[in-house]
């Protein structure tokens, strides 16, 4: 069972929507007369109309947070509709992606911005029309929030900065010589790339050993990561830690130290992707963290639903973290 810990005094219950089951209608045996033909039948209410706007679909994260999102979809028996931007720099396309769902007039959306600041004029905009505003994955800047006039904004996600700590613990451990290693950031204006890259950071200064040499960023891209590792180790050859803060950075620059014969490098990356795990099972990449991509997909449709029905919700809901490794896998 995946672990979920909140935030707050309000937990975030499934329940609400309908888990427990009846007996079945009850049934009357009283003959009652048979109803006009022009009798007017009976209006069924539309289902509630949710936006889910996420970065991307090339990161397979995303594509498995929208799976929880759809499971969500047919359990709760919402409408949901389905955004995405071309890559996870869009920060425009994402924009207008809101604005998209603002004319469609969805009661509300929930999104994985991919920055912290920009998105939120647009948001603003939805909340200003009545639209319920739901913050997963990667945080909105609390300041930038309370500075334009939209507070309230509930955040579903996970501790990036513990996350990314048990990932640097975890390549730190067992380092006993003098070690250098190096960090591949996210797009820096995201606060969860800000978080991994210093949790990871402070993981590994706790090793007095351990040398951090550089600190790149690789905007979340495998094939950047490949183009900034092939910089890195050519300026820091005897680099043999590196922590990336995605697994898709983890791949691109698992396939450089691959393909240059670097194969005592430790790799460690955060999301638990499908492809991630395999190279783990290689021995390609040493660990990652998991968190739950389709928990939150699932997690912040019923949490929209709820505040379009008038619940209260939780302001931080954090889902737990794991690190996995081989051992893990077998």
């Amino acid at each position: 069972m995946k672990l979920i810990r909140l935030i707050s005094c309000t937990a975030l219950s499934l329940s609400l929507f309908g888990c427990g089951q009846s007996s079945g209608p009850s049934i009357s045996s009283v003959t009652t007369p048979a109803q006009p033909a022009s009798a007017p039948a009976a209006v069924v209410a539309a289902p509630r109309a949710i936006g889910l706007v996420m970065k991307t679909l090339t990161n397979p994260f995303f594509i498995e947070m929208e799976k929880g999102a759809r499971r969500a979809e047919k359990d709760l028996g919402i409408a949901l509709t389905v955004k995405t931007a071309a890559q996870e720099t869009s920060i425009e396309q994402q924009i207008q992606l809101v604005n998209d769902l603002i004319a469609a007039k969805v009661e509300a959306i929930v999104i994985a911005p991919g920055d912290s600041v920009s998105l939120i004029p647009a948001l603003k905009k939805a909340a200003d029309a009545g639209i319920k505003i739901i913050n997963i994955d990667n945080r909105l800047d609390p300041d930038a929030l309370k500075q334009i006039g939209l507070s309230g904004v509930p955040f579903l996600g996970v501790d990036n900065e513990a996350g990314a700590y048990k990932a640097g613990q975890f390549l730190a451990s067992k380092i006993s010589t003098p070690t250098q290693a190096v960090i591949l950031e996210g797009i820096r204006s995201a606060d969860n790339a800000r978080q991994r890259m210093e949790g990871a950071r402070r993981a590994l200064s706790e090793n007095k050993q351990v040398k951090l040499v550089a600190s790149e960023t690789a905007n979340w891209k495998i094939d950047e990561a490949y183009a900034v590792s092939k910089t890195l180790f050519t300026k820091h050859p005897d680099v043999k830690l590196l922590f990336a803060a995605n697994d898709m950075m983890a791949l691109g620059a698992s396939k450089y130290l691959q393909e240059s014969g670097k194969l005592n490098v430790k790799v460690v990356g955060f999301d638990a992707l499908s492809e991630a795990l395999t190279e783990i099972k290689a021995g390609r990449i040493a660990a990652t963290i998991d968190q739950q991509a389709a928990e939150q997909g699932y997690q912040g449709v019923a949490m929209a639903l709820r505040l379009v029905t008038g619940e209260s919700v939780s302001p931080v809901t954090l889902i737990e973290t794991r690190l996995i490794t081989a051992a893990d896998l077998k």
